[in-house]
């Protein structure tokens, strides 16, 4: 028994190592939901014949072999039809544009506003005013432009010494306080709705997406500035 599953274990990693290589390297660097679901079953398909009694080595191969087979076609036909391979793979979603918030694409891929904000931090992006475009991609990572004037430029260019960037705090999420953080910077509810009230709008629950930087002030989109194709932006403190 105990040589069985080794042998099926030896020929289900070799299966499996030559069906990676044959498929290319895309699976290594980003998974596409196809390339997911590929993945799980191929796993599946190894596991379960490796502890099926009536399974040899040679149904492994023969299960990996047109599992293989089927992704390849698939792959295949994705590049001939455009609509087979969005809706197998999927495609980019905006989700900001010329710095306006996209409240249709972050709800469709259910996108929280912190969420995001650990993304751009990855990509070594601290805060949205920066952002131009923002773009979902189909793996899951993001892909982003910045304003032109949010390109580097180093500071022996102009003669400068740099100064650090203050933190950026996340005030209002999509309608909703973050009192805590309100209470750390030592503010409160009736100052930021004085603030929101300086900028026309009356309720919190109009208020898409709030953050606030010490040596910035406070940035604000809201769900009806948003709609039209307007950024609202408050400076100061």
């Amino acid at each position: 028994m105990y040589v069985d599953i080794a042998g099926k274990l030896f020929f289900g990693f070799i299966a499996l190592m030559v069906m990676a290589r044959l498929l290319g390297k895309k699976e290594l660097a980003q998974l596409t939901p196809f390339d997911f679901i590929y993945a799980i079953v191929l796993g599946g398909i190894v596991e379960e014949s490796i502890y099926e009694d009536t399974a040899s080595w040679r149904h492994v191969w023969f299960a990996v072999a047109v599992w293989g087979a089927l992704h390849y076609v698939v792959g295949k036909a994705t590049l001939k039809s455009d609509w087979l391979r969005v809706w197998l793979k999927g495609e980019s979603s905006i989700l900001v544009k010329d710095g306006k918030f996209n409240v249709a694409e972050l709800n469709r891929n259910r996108l929280e506003m912190e969420q995001l904000r650990i993304m751009l931090r990855q990509q070594g992006v601290f805060s949205f005013r920066e952002v131009k475009d923002l773009y979902l991609e189909p793996g899951g990572e993001i892909s982003l432009q910045k304003y032109a004037a949010q390109d580097k430029v180093t500071p022996e260019m102009l003669n400068l010494k740099p100064q650090d960037k203050a933190l950026n705090f996340l005030f209002i999420d999509e309608g909703e306080v973050n009192k805590g953080i309100l209470s750390y910077l030592g503010k409160d509810l009736d100052w930021l709705k004085a603030e929101l009230r300086s900028r026309g709008i009356n309720e919190i629950e109009e208020v898409l997406y709030a953050e606030w930087a010490e040596d910035e002030g406070l940035y604000i989109q809201s769900y009806k500035k948003n709609e039209q194709g307007k950024s609202d932006i408050v400076k100061g403190n």
